[in-house]
């Protein structure tokens, strides 16, 4: 198995559970990582055999920018749906990190991996 990755894509939406983060846009960075084969593509230089991660990245900064959520986990659950249904990945590790949420801490957030991933 191979891994396409998109590291540290930083996005502004709306999260948050308290009253003063509902109304501002706050910082999220996404890391993921992807299950798949790139041997057709390294055969061929086509984007079309691989997964086009400039796709992915724009898909995501899309629905990330334009969505509202209360928790990080419901992001990161969301986010994973859309890779794996739209973009045909079996499987999925996304980690996000909301920057500057705890005071002391470079960031916080969650990891999850959905799919089966493959041997």
């Amino acid at each position: 198995m191979d891994i396409v990755f998109i590291r540290q894509l930083r996005i502004e939406t709306l999260i948050g559970i308290y009253d003063w983060e509902k109304g501002i846009k706050q910082p999220v960075v996404l890391d993921i990582e992807m299950a798949a084969d790139t041997t057709k593509a390294a055969a061929t230089e086509r984007i079309q055999d691989t997964l086009d991660y400039h796709a992915i990245a724009e898909r995501m900064q899309q629905f990330v920018g334009e969505s509202r959520f209360e928790l990080v986990e419901t992001l990161a659950e969301r986010c994973a749906e859309i890779i794996r249904d739209e973009f045909r990945v079996p499987w999925v590790r996304i980690r996000v990190d909301k920057i500057g949420a705890l005071t002391g801490a470079a960031g916080v957030g969650v990891a999850i991996e959905r799919g089966t991933r493959p041997g």
